[in-house]
């Protein structure tokens, strides 16, 4: 594994290598020491907890940061190529985590320089580090990632967190239920990949029709940002309210995962139940991206 960008690149083996050091980094079995390491972020769009989650990493594993937000204050803005960019920015680091709203852009960069680059998300394409910190996550709460029964709620043709999800998820043998609006439904190469795998999936209209049956609840929000036409948003924001009460007949062992940020999806009456667990999955974040980050770079 040279670089980071897709879901796809991964074997089964690799995943599971990712989970398995996450896990030892967090219990300090493994303590990995990167201080003569420099990580560039390169962050073209806005956020706060990927970026976060992968600076406290790099910096909690003794390396240092170099963060570019936006293009505003570079030299982009006189005219230099994207490329020339990432060339020169490699020069003075050891590896680049980069997030873009162009889908294909972290692929292009891996290919533009040679050290490691990790996708921290491209577009509505992937987003692999939430889905490894998701399987981490899914892998501490249910004690295996094999055959289990997965809800994947709102947004699902522009979220590129449940895009990843499921391209990760199909090499363990899941179950998929998807509730969605009509027209952001999971993309066609997502549900034409899980039929060649032979992963069963079923589409229903209210998530209160399989919310009894699944062990992990994916709710994502409805993503404002990937609307040109706010009237078209409008119409759909709320289609999806998780609230306490919708959680009574569920199974002893759910758990609600959220990529986060939220804003109305999950009612915050929800965060005080044992089904909870979207912060602690933010908080795994941190460990997966240290797990990642050691191993692109040769530590582990």
């Amino acid at each position: 594994m040279n670089n980071l960008i897709s879901m796809r690149d991964l074997s089964k083996a690799e995943i599971l290598h990712i989970v398995d050091v996450a896990e030892q980094i967090e219990s300090g079995k493994i303590k990995v020491n990167i201080s003569d390491k420099v990580a560039a972020l390169l962050f073209f769009e806005p956020s706060t907890r990927t970026l976060f989650s992968f600076d406290t990493a790099v910096k909690r594993l003794g390396g240092k940061t170099l963060i570019m937000t936006g293009t505003g204050n570079t030299s982009v803005k006189k005219g230099e190529t994207f490329a020339d960019t990432l060339q020169t920015i490699s020069q003075y680091v050891d590896i680049i985590i980069q997030r873009s709203p162009i889908e294909g852009a972290a692929r292009y960069a891996s290919e533009v320089v040679n050290i490691p680059v990790i996708n921290a998300g491209d577009g509505a394409n992937q987003h692999p580090t939430q889905a490894l910190l998701d399987l981490y996550s899914i892998k501490k709460t249910q004690g295996t990632l094999e055959n289990l029964k997965i809800g994947v709620v709102g947004d699902l043709k522009f979220g590129r967190t449940v895009h990843s999800l499921c391209q990760a998820m199909s090499e363990f043998n899941p179950e998929f239920y998807f509730a969605s609006p009509s027209h952001l439904r999971m993309p066609g190469y997502i549900l034409d990949d899980l039929d060649e795998k032979q992963i069963k999936w079923h589409e229903e209209r209210e998530m209160d029709s399989f919310i009894n049956d699944v062990d992990i609840m994916y709710v994502t929000r409805i993503q404002k940002e990937r609307f040109a036409d706010i009237e078209d948003y409008n119409k759909v924001k709320g289609s999806y309210v998780m609230r306490r009460e919708i959680l009574s007949g569920v199974k002893s062992n759910l758990k609600v995962l959220h990529p986060l940020p939220r804003v109305d999806e999950i009612h915050t009456d929800v965060d005080d139940t044992e089904y909870a667990y979207y912060f602690p999955q933010a908080k795994n974040g941190v460990y997966t991206r240290q797990a990642i980050i050691s191993i692109l770079l040769g530590e582990v």
